[in-house]
């Protein structure tokens, strides 16, 4: 099993880290899913910004398998990953609302969380 997410691995480009991610999403759970993401909901967001991660964004998509996912994309603008991302991790509101969201995703197989991609190709 892949720990939950581990992004040494993504290079950065003009001092900004760029993650790709994807996961599977619920189908039954996925109005709710929606609604704890929709603009009017405050969420973690916050939470992201004091941590340095800029340009969040989820897309969802249906697979030929017929099942939902999720990818997901942010940049990481500070100077210590490691660092910002320990300190979100041990806030209330964090533990809060990944213990909300992780319920409704359905990891890939061989891994327990959100799936990390590899860049491929970035255009400035």
């Amino acid at each position: 099993m892949q720990s939950r997410v581990d992004f040494r691995r993504h290079r950065m480009a003009a001092g900004i880290k760029r993650v790709g991610m994807v996961i599977g999403l619920k189908e039954e759970r996925s109005a709710e899913y929606f609604a704890l993401h929709a603009p009017e909901s405050p969420g973690v967001r916050k939470l992201l910004k004091a941590a340095n991660m800029r340009n969040f964004s989820i897309f969802v998509t249906r697979f030929p398998d017929n099942r939902l996912y999720l990818f997901g994309y942010y940049e990481y603008a500070g100077s210590d990953f490691d660092t910002d991302q320990s300190w979100l991790a041990e806030q209330i509101e964090n533990k809060a609302w990944l213990a909300q969201c992780d319920p409704m995703q359905s990891p890939l197989s061989g891994s327990d969380s959100w799936q990390l991609m590899d860049t491929v190709y970035f255009n400035e």
